[in-house]
């Protein structure tokens, strides 16, 4: 036997291929392959039956108050896989994030951009460890958590939900993560490394976690809005954001907005209406790139939010309403795009996909594939408008972020009140509960569940931005927000690190990366 592996091992590539072709001519070579790739397949296929029987018998059984533990005190293990699965799909969005930062900004500040992703994850999964998960989903008050600080004392499991507790908390630290780096993007050019890390602080281990108790909390007083002896008790109806186009992208969309506005416009920015128009990015194929690697993630962002591989049906819809709203969003930013420039636009065309992909955050599991086509096609059009407002209060916003994030998750939030169709309640560990469905206006449903959605987002983004302006405006006074005039127009990349991210593409005399000004080299363009 050994003597055969040392044959086999001094084989070429090319002559293994060979022997396995010679092999496949052969007829018990190939009753060999088939009886072991049955085999294997029968092995895998009776592990996951002897999970799902499992699962069936033993987590879904309703026990006597004295005849043991209950079923939600137990880890589901489909459960908890699916929702470790959705958790490593939104984990990757950081890499699509990162992609379409670095594309839509200059050249010479694309090392600050990777260096700021990294960092802001690194830096957001230890807060979120000690006290970010502990504000935002154990018990407490309205308004806050107070429990499980640096996870002591969790239970096995979250809640009813059968998932296993660090399961849940890194499918939450990749939202968390998320919201992070969305603020970042409307920052890009101009902001200090240290600034950075100050106001992530801020953002990952108090903004965030804190004004989401309100909204995704097990006491938070949004989540119980409309009910007895609660927040608005007279409404009768509490507030949705089924996977956060409030939660996650209005309050980062918003804490660009205010990091922006301290912030001000990139050195040699001139707007429209001033004469001038958005600087060029530097690197559109890997924005595009970035863009379509979120894209895939949000199959882990929105059918992960179930947090149970039973419901079927929901994960389904919620994964096709995905699909279809960013289709549609795509395509109508793309032609209001041309109407305005009569350019076939590729920025707006990305992030219109991604304005659809914000915008059925929230309504996914409650509409139809016809209403999300409708709402993911109002924010494509909602995406451009809102650049172009940007542009003209002269906002700098490098990578659109507060567009898309910010206006287009207060339109998917109010959408649910339109769109919701009355036939989906809520997913649940063992399947879907309709017992309650939420029914919007265009399907007889009234206004009460758009009044809770619109209550609902204006407390989230009024208070999100009130907040984030007073931290930018403390962060600013220490003088490390923004960087200096000499680093800005030297490029963050050689101020703030020391190197290019292109140096063999260099065409300035000082080894500086392309974008850096003639004045500071010496050399023309």
């Amino acid at each position: 036997m050994n003597l055969m592996m040392q044959r086999g091992d001094s084989l070429s590539f090319s002559q293994k291929l060979t022997r396995l072709k010679n092999r496949l001519s052969e007829p018990q070579w190939r009753r060999y392959g088939a009886t072991l790739l049955v085999g294997k397949l029968s092995g895998v296929g009776l592990t996951l039956l002897i999970m799902a029987v499992a699962t069936g018998a033993f987590l879904t059984k309703v026990y006597a108050a004295d005849a043991g533990p209950k079923a939600a005190d137990l880890v589901n293990p489909i459960n908890t896989t699916w929702v470790l699965l959705a958790a490593f799909l939104v984990f990757a969005m950081q890499v699509g994030f990162t992609m379409l930062e670095a594309g839509f900004c200059r050249s010479r500040e694309t090392v600050n951009v990777l260096m700021e992703c990294i960092v802001d994850t690194c830096l957001c999964g230890l807060l979120f460890y000690a006290i970010g998960f502990s504000f935002m989903f154990s018990h407490g008050n309205g308004l806050i958590g107070y429990h499980w600080f640096f996870l002591q004392g969790a239970p096995d499991t979250y809640e009813a939900s059968g998932v296993a507790f660090l399961a849940f908390w890194l499918f939450q630290f990749a939202f968390a993560d998320t919201c992070s780096t969305i603020t970042s993007g409307a920052m890009i050019g101009r902001t200090g490394f240290v600034g950075d890390l100050l106001y992530s602080l801020a953002v990952s281990g108090f903004i965030y976690p804190i004004i989401g108790h309100w909204a995704w909390g097990p006491d938070g007083f949004l989540a119980l809005m409309g009910t007895s002896g609660q927040f608005l008790p007279t409404l009768g109806q509490s507030f949705h954001d089924f996977a956060g186009s409030t939660v996650v992208h209005t309050i980062g969309g918003f804490i660009a907005l205010a990091g922006a506005i301290v912030l001000g416009p990139r050195l040699g920015r001139k707007f429209k209406r001033d004469g001038g128009g958005p600087m060029p990015p530097h690197d559109l194929t890997i924005a595009a790139a970035g863009g379509l690697i979120l894209w895939f993630g949000w199959y882990g962002f929105n059918p992960g939010s179930t947090l149970s591989a039973v419901d079927f049906i929901g994960i389904g819809r919620v994964a096709a309403n995905t699909t279809l709203a960013a289709c549609a969003a795509g395509l109508t930013a793309m032609i209001y795009g041309y109407f305005l420039t009569k350019k076939w636009d590729l920025a707006c065309t990305v992030n219109g996909f991604l304005a659809g992909l914000v915008a059925i955050t929230c309504p996914c599991y409650w509409v139809s594939p016809l209403g999300s086509i409708i709402l993911g096609g109002v924010a494509g059009f909602i995406v451009v408008a809102g650049v172009e407002l940007l542009e003209w209060l002269r906002i700098d916003d490098p990578i659109g972020a507060v567009p898309v994030h910010g206006f287009c998750g207060i339109w998917g939030t109010w959408s649910l009140g339109l769109f919701a169709t009355g036939q989906f309640g809520a997913s649940g560990p063992a399947g879907p509960d309709n017992s309650a469905a939420l029914k919007g206006l265009f399907y007889g449903g009234g206004w009460t569940l758009f009044e809770a959605q619109f209550i609902g987002n204006a407390i989230i983004t009024l208070s999100t931005f009130s907040v984030a302006m007073l931290v930018m405006w403390l962060v600013n006074l220490t003088g490390q927000l923004r960087v200096s005039a000499e680093g800005e127009l030297h490029g963050l990349d050689l101020h703030e690190h020391g190197y290019s991210a292109y140096p063999e593409y260099v065409v300035s005399g000082s080894a500086a990366p392309a974008g850096l000004p003639a004045e500071l080299t010496g050399a023309s363009r």
